[in-house]
């Protein structure tokens, strides 16, 4: 009897040759799943690289940060108000603010609202722009004004801010309404997103581009 269960058992269990190849497709198939999550942690560190890279360019200044207050029911609702610049100094810039219970996070919205609301700069080649140009908001009223290469950023306030972050070097700025920063940030963006290079002033027009010149 003994015998004969030891016959049965012998014959349902693999043979000697059958149990290498199980181990190496498993070994196999670990060594593809390693080389895929390396592929895939790879790709990570790029993505991660090229969004810090991206992050990187972009630069970011607080013109202001004010403790303003909401009468609510029952008293007064304190909280933090700022007033950042964004701008990556290649003819990008935007101004935002942001508003929250502590600074951090103030600044933080700022500079998730100036992101949304980006301005494109035309540049010339000496960093400067390439017309005159009048910005208002409110009351504040600025004029900016192109200059001839070494003159620098003759601005100030706010105003200096939005120019620097935006890459223009060369320029004359006067602000001639309102002193309120916000005010005066928000006139520099309006006269910068005004801003048309001669080429597409000639195209508006129907004209040649030597007519301009002449």
């Amino acid at each position: 009897m003994t015998e004969s269960k030891i016959d049965t058992n012998t014959k349902d269990a693999p043979s000697a040759s059958d149990v290498p190849a199980a181990a190496e497709g498993q070994q196999q198939q670990q060594q593809q799943q390693q080389r895929r999550g390396g592929r895939g942690e790879r790709r990570g560190r790029r993505g991660d690289r090229r969004g810090q890279e991206r992050e990187s360019e972009w630069q970011e200044r607080v013109v202001q940060i004010r403790r303003v207050s909401k009468t609510v029911k029952g008293g007064k609702k304190m909280s933090f108000r700022a007033i950042v610049v964004v701008g990556n100094e290649r003819g990008q810039v935007g101004v935002g603010v942001g508003k929250a219970g502590d600074v951090i996070g103030a600044v933080r919205k700022g500079v998730a609202d100036g992101k949304k609301h980006l301005v494109k700069v035309p540049l010339t080649r000496h960093s400067s722009i390439p017309t005159l140009s009048n910005g208002r908001d409110g009351a504040a009223s600025v004029l900016i004004r192109p200059a001839a290469p070494g003159t620098g950023v003759i601005a100030g306030g706010s105003i200096r801010t939005v120019l620097e972050l935006a890459g223009i070097k060369n320029v004359l700025a006067k602000r001639l309404g309102s002193k309120t920063p916000l005010n005066n940030a928000r006139a520099a963006m309006v006269a910068l997103a005004s801003l048309r290079t001669h080429k597409q002033t000639a195209k508006e027009r129907g004209i040649a581009l030597e007519q301009i010149y002449s």
